[in-house]
């Protein structure tokens, strides 16, 4: 079996985690990539890339990085290596994402308030 590196281990994402999944996330093949492997499940580099306008070379790429963000992981299936989505890793980065957006929330209100008293 072949898994990827910095799988979640249930910790919060360092700095350094979440740079690496938001670089991932940033590029929209692999959003696309995401988006296929959640739809069907578990694929190969060379399933995935008969619905991508890309060789199966630049899904491979594609797929290196994802899995480098811990966002895929990887097993082998015989001479295949199958990739599927780590939904932990998505997981903790929504739930990062909305923790920043609560205290952007809450400095906003404050500062509507100050502005309404002032």
């Amino acid at each position: 079996m072949c898994r990827s590196p910095g799988l979640t281990s249930g910790a919060p994402l360092s700095d350094d985690e979440r740079a690496g999944v938001w670089a991932a996330l940033a590029d929209p093949t692999r959003r696309r990539l995401l988006d296929q492997l959640s739809e069907i499940g578990p694929q190969t580099a060379t399933e995935l890339a008969r619905a991508f306008p890309v060789s199966r070379q630049a899904v491979s790429k594609h797929l290196t990085a994802l899995s480098g963000a811990g966002l895929v992981s990887a097993q082998r299936h015989g001479r295949d290596i199958r990739y599927r989505v780590e939904p932990a890793r998505l997981t903790e980065a929504a739930t990062w994402l909305a923790e920043v957006g609560r205290q952007w929330d809450v400095r906003l209100d404050a500062l509507r308030r100050r502005f309404e008293e002032g």
